[in-house]
C-alpha cells in the first residue's frame, strides 16, 4: 500500500502566536518524514521474504508501521485541530465536554495539564472520544500510539519538541497557551458528530432470553452498597458447586433443578437476581421461570465470574453452606 499525503489543513498565516515557519517545518520535516518512513515500511513489508527471514523481523517491522502510521495519523489530526478562536466554543461541543467533565473550565484545566506534565519529554495530548462508554476523555499517547482500543481522537495537542522548539525554545507553557488559543472547534464539533455515529462494540445477545431483563454486577454492588432490599440467589449447578470455593456475599445458593422445591421461599414484594457461573442459560432460565411466576426477576449479566472481576465481596463455600442450602430447601 502507499500512503498519500494529506494537504496541510490548517492555514499557517492566520494562526495567532504561532509563526507560519513553525508549522511550515513541523508538516515538511516531521509530518513529511513519519509519511515516507511509513510508505518504505509498507514496502518492505510487501517485499518480505517468509522463507527466509526471521519472524522476529517481520514483527519488528509491524511495530515500526505502527508508530509510522499512527504518526502521520496524529499528525494529521494536529494541524486539523488548529485555525480557530479556541476561547470560543459553539454550543455543541461546550455542552458534550461539559457533559463528560463537568464543565469546559474543568476539561480545559485537565487538558492543560496533562500537557505541561509532559513538557520536555515527548508524546500527544488527546480528546478522544470512546464509543464503549459513549463519551469524551482526555489522553496521552506515548511513541504516537493512541493506546485506547476504538477511541476516535478528535482534538490533537503534538508534546514532542519538534512541536514548539524552533519558535518557542524551552518554553512549553507559552507554545500551550498558544495551541489553545487557535483550537479551530468547529473542525473538532465536525470530527466529535462523526465520531459518535461510531457503534459501539456489540454486546453479547442472547436471543432466546430476549424477553428476559438483566442487571449488571455494579448494579447489584450499588444495590447492596445502599441497603436496597433484594433476594440474590446463586443457581450455578449443582455439580459444580461441589467443587466452588466461594460463593457471593449476601447470596444463597439453591439448586436450580429444584427450583419448585424453594420458589415459595421467596417474596414477591422484593427483586429478585439470580446469576450462574458466567451469566449465561440457567441464570437466564431461572430468572425466566421466576418472572412467569409474579416475581420482579432478573439475571446478572456475567454471573459469579464477573461479580469477582468487580472484586465484588465472596464468602467461603464449603459443605456447611450446601448443607444449609439443602436444609433451606426442604424446611
Amino acid at each position: 500500500m502507499r500512503y498519500q499525503l494529506a494537504p496541510l489543513y490548517c492555514r499557517p498565516w492566520t494562526l495567532n502566536g504561532i509563526s507560519a515557519r513553525l508549522i511550515e517545518s513541523h508538516y515538511e520535516n516531521n509530518y513529511g518524514a513519519a509519511l515516507n518512513r511509513l510508505n518504505a515500511i509498507s514496502r518492505e513489508i510487501e517485499q518480505f521474504d517468509f522463507s527466509t527471514t526471521s519472524d522476529q523481523s517481520l514483527a519488528r517491522l509491524k511495530r515500526d508501521e505502527i508508530v509510522a502510521l499512527n504518526s502521520t495519523l496524529l499528525h494529521e489530526l494536529y494541524f486539523a485541530s488548529l485555525g480557530g478562536d479556541g476561547r470560543v466554543l459553539p454550543d455543541a461541543p461546550a455542552s458534550a465536554i461539559a457533559k463528560d467533565f463537568g464543565s469546559v473550565d474543568r476539561w480545559r484545566q485537565e487538558f492543560v495539564g496533562i500537557a505541561n506534565g509532559l513538557a520536555g519529554g515527548s508524546g500527544w495530548v488527546l480528546l478522544t472520544y470512546v464509543p464503549r462508554d459513549g463519551r469524551l476523555i482526555n489522553q496521552i499517547a506515548s511513541d504516537h500510539d493512541p493506546s485506547i482500543a476504538g477511541g476516535v481522537p478528535i482534538l490533537a495537542l503534538d508534546m514532542y519538541e519538534h512541536a514548539y522548539h524552533l519558535e518557542f525554545g524551552a518554553n512549553a507553557g507559552a507554545y500551550i497557551a498558544a495551541f489553545m488559543r487557535n483550537i479551530d472547534w468547529s473542525a473538532v464539533q465536525l470530527r466529535h458528530e462523526d465520531a459518535i455515529k461510531v457503534a459501539p462494540p456489540r454486546p453479547l445477545e442472547q436471543k432466546q432470553f430476549a424477553d428476559v431483563p438483566s442487571i449488571s454486577v455494579e448494579e447489584v454492588r450499588e444495590m447492596l452498597q445502599s441497603g436496597t432490599s433484594v433476594q440474590i440467589i446463586d443457581t450455578r449447578p449443582k455439580h459444580y458447586t461441589t467443587k466452588a470455593q466461594d460463593i457471593m456475599e449476601g447470596a444463597v445458593w439453591r439448586d436450580p433443578e429444584r427450583l419448585d422445591d424453594w420458589i415459595g421461599t421467596l417474596s414477591k414484594t422484593e427483586p429478585v437476581v439470580t446469576f450462574c457461573v458466567y451469566g449465561f442459560h440457567i441464570g437466564c432460565e431461572t430468572a425466566s421461570t421466576l418472572r412467569k411466576a409474579g416475581f420482579d426477576a432478573r439475571y446478572m449479566s456475567g454471573g459469579h465470574f464477573a461479580w469477582k472481576a468487580i472484586k465484588g465481596p465472596v464468602r467461603l463455600f464449603d459443605d456447611g453452606a450446601l448443607v444449609n442450602s439443602r436444609l433451606t430447601e426442604t424446611s
